[in-house]
């Protein structure tokens, strides 16, 4: 089973609490003298990915790319510290690995904001590392399905015979891609529809539904 983050296991950036950060990153690029390539939705976005992947494709490589990820990978560690853990993720995690199926993370987030999330949930030790995240080349960002062939080499399985949950239409064309089975999360029906417009055949309310259809296994 691969898991995004922000959303299947915590609410990373709850109530577009991500806005500041997202400044931030404009007006580190301002200071360098690069508002120029705030362009389109980079100049007015709350989600600093937005901000971090329009910069890089103008300056690729580029020192101001370099401290934009440092600032948000940052942003990231101190709003994982905080995150709000989605309900019955934490059960879900636990059951699949108690009934023996391996679990890893692909996600657009920071490796190092995941992982300590996962250690402050006590859910750390069940992915042993599998921990697929946004490296120094954020054009491979989902919907490229860089993380999840990642996450999928890394649990030694065929891409048929894993499965993502993921609460972005952005997670759905990722997994497509990468030929990987998909069920969409949503809260509520106005975050489902994007996953439904997309092409989702499943979308869950709750992560319970999915714990359910996990044999228990005795003790």
């Amino acid at each position: 089973m691969i898991f995004d983050f922000d959303g299947p296991l915590c609410r990373l950036f709850p109530d577009e609490s991500s806005a500041p950060l997202a400044e931030d990153l404009r007006r580190i690029a301002v200071e360098r003298g690069a508002g120029g390539l705030l362009v389109g939705e980079a100049r007015f976005s709350i989600d600093p990915l937005v901000v971090l992947k329009t910069v890089y494709q103008s300056r690729p490589g580029s020192s101001l790319a370099a401290a934009l990820e440092a600032r948000l990978a940052r942003g990231e560690l101190a709003a994982a510290a905080v995150a709000p853990p989605t309900e019955g993720a934490d059960l879900l995690v636990r059951r699949l690995v108690e009934a023996g199926v391996r679990v890893a993370v692909a996600t657009n987030n920071s490796p190092a904001a995941v992982g300590a999330y996962l250690r402050r949930a006590g859910i750390g030790r069940y992915f042993n590392g599998h921990i697929h995240g946004r490296t120094d080349d954020p054009t491979r960002l989902k919907p490229d399905p860089d993380s999840i062939h990642r996450a999928v080499e890394g649990l030694g399985v065929e891409p048929c015979e894993a499965l993502m949950i993921g609460d972005m239409p952005t997670d759905l064309d990722a997994a497509l891609e990468a030929k990987v089975a998909f069920v969409g999360y949503a809260r509520n029906e106005v975050e489902a529809r994007p996953l439904w417009a997309g092409g989702a055949e499943i979308v869950l309310s709750r992560m319970e539904l999915l714990s359910a259809m996990i044999p228990l296994t005795s003790s």
